[in-house]
């Protein structure tokens, strides 16, 4: 079922609408966001400099350090009374990223996320347990409102507290959930311990996202809940979740909103345009928002785009998968490695759990990395509860084989009992660096 008409447009068709929604974009921020205007005026650039689509590239780029000098509302473009809500982005290091939205850009986002839950296999009347994060963090209410748009009954259950998650998911019967893939698989392990079958379930569906995840990690799901398992996308500072999302026929590549998203992959060093179908960094502008819109927006992300029809018959350009994130990325001695990579070989191991962190330690002058992932209770139990058992000490070095010849990367690994590493309920932390405290403690 396709829920509008640019599914399945021709690109003539796409680029025509993507033209002058853009044109109408940047006349819009000239005229209203005084950092815009000082950014296109410096470039000596206006909208009759923008002809065709590709001349989205004489455009300035804005970045996260952007949003954040012009904390809280310094980028907006909307009248404050024409604001009905705020989201933020999580602010790692400072101030949070703060984006607006007006009556239109929720009913437009709505109409989005609608669009993206049918791609990912729900349908109207059916139920939706959506367990993403309510509040600031725009997951929850994004998947809320769409899920309300395409006509489904939308459970606000949000994150946490898992034994509620599993009672409503037992009592409701929702065919589609909404979660990070780490929240999903903790709800499944819960399910497990408490001698339920995931795979009994009434879910057919999960939409997931918010968190880079391998193919590895879908199978995984898959097998344990018996369901198809689609990758959402969105990032607050563009829109928030339905971006861009996966079919549930094919499960290759992102459909991405085109009438309301222009799409672009860059070089993150020399900041020029890649081939199609070659990795980089991803790049959007804002078509169609009107309380916060945004001219190449550099996401940090890591994918690539393809303008092939997809098998199930969409025409709309497709992003892959988010390989990981720029600021995730590790370089160990010299060799570039994202968390996704080495978690596809990680659950290829059948006797760990799939859960893991990376620690990043400081000896001397250099940098090392130390996978710590968990061990099933069937080896847990088989060792006799003994760290050092023999049994382990083989699968820590086999674990560490594994990764130095499918990532090219050597790692310390440490294996660690059932249970151990925390859980996600939204966000899973991969990795986790010790650096600071042990060149202050050193």
């Amino acid at each position: 079922m396709f829920l509008h008409q640019i599914e399945s447009a021709s690109r003539y068709e796409v680029e025509a609408v993507q033209l002058e929604r853009l044109l109408e974009t940047v006349e819009k921020v000239y005229a209203k966001v005084p950092f815009y205007k000082e950014k296109f005026d410096h470039l000596g650039v206006s909208s009759e400099d923008v002809s065709t689509i590709s001349d989205v590239k004489k455009l300035p780029f804005t970045t996260k350090k952007d949003l954040r000098d012009h904390y809280p509302f310094g980028l907006f473009a909307a009248d404050a009374r024409e604001v009905i809500r705020i989201h933020a982005s999580s602010g790692t290091s400072g101030k949070p990223t703060v984006v607006g939205y007006t009556r239109k850009d929720i009913q437009v986002w709505s109409e989005i996320v609608a669009r993206a839950l049918t791609i990912g296999g729900g349908q109207p009347g059916e139920i939706l347990h959506n367990a993403y994060g309510y509040g600031l963090f725009t997951g929850g209410l994004g998947l809320h409102y769409g899920g309300e748009e395409l006509g489904m009954a939308t459970v606000p259950v949000s994150g946490g507290n898992t034994d509620r998650q599993m009672m409503l998911i037992e009592d409701f019967k929702p065919t589609v959930i909404c979660s990070t893939p780490s929240y999903l698989l903790n709800i499944a392990e819960q399910m497990e311990a408490e001698g339920r079958d995931p795979r009994q379930s009434s879910l057919k569906y999960a939409i997931l996202g918010a968190e880079p995840w391998s193919e590895k990690m879908r199978r995984t799901i898959e097998g344990i809940f018996d369901v198809k398992a689609c990758d959402i996308y969105g990032l607050s500072e563009v829109m928030g979740p339905g971006v861009a999302m996966e079919c549930h026929e094919s499960q290759n590549g992102l459909h991405i909103a085109e009438d309301h998203f222009l799409v672009e992959v860059i070089d993150p060093d020399t900041l020029e345009p890649v081939p199609e179908g070659e990795d980089g960094e991803l790049v959007f502008t804002s078509l169609t928002k009107e309380a916060f819109p945004i001219i190449r927006y550099r996401s940090g992300d890591i994918g690539s785009i393809t303008t092939e029809q997809c098998k199930c018959g969409r025409t709309t350009k497709r992003m892959s998968r988010v390989k990981g994130r720029i600021d995730d990325m590790l370089i160990i001695r010299g060799v570039n490695v994202f968390p996704s990579e080495m978690e596809h070989y990680l659950l290829t191991v059948e006797e760990i759990a799939p859960h893991y962190q990376l620690h990043i330690h400081q000896k001397g002058s250099l940098q090392h990395v130390e996978l710590q992932v968990e061990m099933t209770d069937k080896l847990y139990n088989e060792s006799k509860q003994d760290m050092n058992h023999a049994s382990i000490r083989e699968l820590s070095k086999s674990i560490r084989h594994l990764i130095k010849n499918g990532c090219l990367i050597s790692v310390d690994v440490t294996i660690m009992a059932p249970k151990s590493i925390p859980r996600s309920q939204g966000k899973a932390i991969r990795i986790v660096d010790r650096t600071k405290e042990e060149v202050k403690s050193g």
